[in-house]
């Protein structure tokens, strides 16, 4: 599949890596204003590197669930539209607003996603919502949030089985979320995202 605008494969140490333009946030290499971008560190990094029909062509407004300190979300904000960047935990919030500094597109927002009623009157329609939250419920954080996506916007979701049920076999897991998302999403694609996440699930939807 095609990379969106603004990500191009770009040679780091003499191996071909994705890459946006931007400053560093993570200690990450870069070259000639260009920032490699790990898959190892990046669900969504993972989803592109593996060929997945994201959908993602540039400059789409982004709800971005579970930012935690920004390593992918200032990825996205260097080639998407705005993009509205949700993290409960203080800690990572702040590493995240630091991300956002040199970045006008970045909007943090220091709320939980599992109640989108408290940002709802800051979020304008969104073309993308890309969620990677380490919680229970993960679909249900998915329907609560499917209000802000347009009608022919994605969903663009990593299923963490270990945060779901630790106790429970992770394709269990995959299939019970699955069920649950189905109640607002079509499913497009799925695909393991070993090996860069382990027990990770990547999920393309769209709103139904």
């Amino acid at each position: 599949m095609s990379l969106p605008d603004g990500v191009e494969r770009r040679s780091f140490g003499g191996g071909e890596w994705l890459a946006t333009e931007g400053d560093p946030v993570y200690g990450e290499p870069t070259a000639g204003g260009w920032r490699r971008w790990d898959p190892r560190r990046s669900k969504l990094g993972a989803m592109l590197e593996d060929g997945m029909d994201t959908g993602l062509e540039g400059g789409e407004t982004v709800l971005y669930l579970g930012a935690a300190a920004g390593t992918t979300a200032s990825h996205v904000a260097d080639f998407a539209g705005p993009t509205y960047a949700v993290e409960f935990a203080a800690r990572p919030a702040r590493e995240l607003l630091e991300a956002a500094e040199p970045r006008s597109r970045l909007f943090p927002l220091l709320k939980d996603a599992r109640k989108p009623e408290t940002y709802a009157h800051v979020i304008e329609p969104v073309d993308v919502v890309i969620q990677d939250v380490a919680t229970r419920g993960q679909a249900a954080v998915a329907l609560a949030n499917r209000r802000f996506l347009r009608e022919d916007g994605r969903l663009l979701l990593a299923v963490k089985a270990r945060s779901e049920d630790v106790t429970r076999d992770p394709d269990a897991v995959f299939e019970s979320v699955l069920g649950d998302l189905r109640e607002g999403y079509a499913v497009r694609e799925t695909r393991s995202l070993t090996p860069f996440h382990r027990d990770h699930l990547a999920v393309v939807a769209e709103p139904r």
